[in-house]
């Protein structure tokens, strides 16, 4: 048999974090048993779709160096993998299970279903269709009040329906008890729970791996199967990623829930990839840096932590600070470069200047931010800063800073230093803290630069000596 798995994200707005999570442990799994991992678009709910969506979750998993063996972008044995393209598969199931007695139309409005669920809530009763359509013919339901034109499909939960199952995670779980659950919707759409399983089925997954949230819906799913004779997959429930407070990690509550704030914050995707495994996976030895080729050897469902992990950014924020460290310094620059958008002499001058602060940020955005006063139309000199080295007293500073600089005719690292020195700490008398604190700000915006010297060089003479003069000025 040949182990097949799928990531199922919907593209109902920024990709989730989550998606990326479920596919690092579905492929990783999917890789160490030479199987196959594919990408399926689950965009059935129309009134949440979002066009764009579709392609971040591409460029975000490209990013993050998760890459599928099919899907909607490169096609398949199983084609097509958009739900929206396979509306005619799910028709001859729905027939087969109203034809078997499995399931039922129901005519119900909304404003019933709602009547229904306050009614229950207030009673302290469960809440769940009432199945007030069960057994009765289109004119019959119409006689009653609460009476919609077109039906949704429902699945027939037996009284006796199993609510246990063996989890490759958990062992063996049990569920409650699931509501006659929405198969068919009344625009023609399946819901996830259709559709889901027949996909499975038809594009031959052996193993579903989700996150825990979807325990309570499995029976249902495992009815689907028995009752269309299928074979059924096996279940592997992932944790919750969770926020510091323990709730579940959501994009209304909290950025680090968006795929994309981490590629706009800068993380390395390494780094990220590393974070999520350890949000679920140990490996023997309890080593915190691995790599994905480390994971895929020493994989093994037995190792997955049940328990929901918090989601430390300040623990990635190491990760990928130790990522960023260990990146030759031209694969540093590259990838910066790259992440400023930038090219010709800005890109070059960026390149010469990343090794100065590679040691000393943690994310590429912390570097763009560190290095972005080479560039003219990124140079502000920052108000707290300015009101800290600006004063009246720094008038002297900079202008014998800015004398010393002129007459070099050597404008390299080390002629800077010279010069700075013989004329501030020397010929001033001053600290090396109170001497360079202005200049810095000066040519740099900011109290927290890359080395001074080394960024004076970078800047040129003429740049350095236009920021001195404009730092004169009242």
């Amino acid at each position: 048999m040949t182990v097949r798995l799928r990531v199922a994200p919907s593209p109902t707005g920024d990709p989730h974090v989550g998606t990326a999570y479920m596919s690092l442990f579905n492929l990783a799994f999917a890789r160490q048993q030479g199987g196959a991992f594919i990408l399926r678009i689950e965009d059935t709910d129309r009134a949440r779709f979002d066009a764009s969506s579709e392609q971040q979750v591409y460029d975000t998993l490209h990013w993050l160096g998760l890459g599928w063996d099919e899907g909607p972008d490169i096609g398949g044995p199983f084609a097509p993998y958009r739900q929206s393209e396979r509306l005619e598969t799910y028709k001859p199931v729905v027939e087969a299970l109203l034809a078997s007695g499995h399931a039922y139309h129901c005519w119900c409005s909304s404003e019933r279903l709602t009547e229904m669920r306050e009614a229950q809530q207030k009673a302290k009763q469960p809440t769940g269709y009432d199945r007030l359509c069960v057994g009765k013919t289109r004119e019959e339901r119409a006689a009653l009040p609460g009476f919609s034109e077109q039906p949704v499909v429902r699945m027939l939960i037996p009284n006796d329906v199993s609510l246990t199952f063996t989890d490759l995670i958990r062992g063996e779980v049990n569920a409650p008890r699931p509501d006659d659950q929405v198969l068919m919707k009344t625009d023609g759409f399946p819901t996830y729970h259709l559709a889901n399983v027949v996909d499975d089925h038809e594009m031959g997954i052996t193993h579903v791996v989700r996150g825990e949230e979807w325990i309570a819906s499995t029976p249902k799913h495992v009815l689907l199967y028995a009752w269309m004779g299928w074979d059924q997959p096996q279940f592997a429930h992932m944790p919750l990623l969770r926020n510091t407070d323990k709730s579940k990690i959501s994009k209304r509550k909290n950025p680090a829930a968006r795929l994309t704030w981490f590629v706009e914050q800068g993380f390395l995707p390494e780094a990220l990839r590393n974070f999520l495994a350890l949000m679920g996976y140990s490996i023997p030895g309890d080593v915190e840096i691995f790599t994905f080729e480390e994971m895929v050897e020493s994989f093994d469902w037995g190792r997955v932590n049940p328990v929901g992990p918090v989601f430390d950014v300040e623990k990635l924020r190491w990760l990928s600070g130790h990522y960023l460290r260990e990146l030759p310094a031209e694969e540093a620059a590259s990838r910066l470069v790259s992440f400023m958008g930038i090219d010709g002499e800005a890109a070059d001058i960026v390149s010469r200047a990343t090794p100065l602060v590679q040691e000393r940020v943690a994310t590429l955005l912390e570097a763009a931010d560190m290095v972005g006063f080479l560039m003219d139309e990124r140079f502000t000199v920052d108000p707290e800063s300015a009101a800290k080295q600006l004063g009246p007293d720094s008038k002297p500073v900079l202008e014998a800073a800015h004398a010393a600089l002129e007459e070099l005719t050597s404008f390299t690292t080390v002629d800077v230093e010279a010069a700075l020195r013989e004329a501030l700490v020397d010929g001033l008398g001053l600290k090396p803290k109170n001497a360079f604190g202005p200049v810095r700000v000066a040519v740099t915006g900011k109290t927290v630069s890359p080395p001074l010297f080394e960024s004076i060089e970078l800047l040129g003479k003429d740049r350095a000596l236009v920021r001195l003069d404009a730092a004169l000025q009242p």
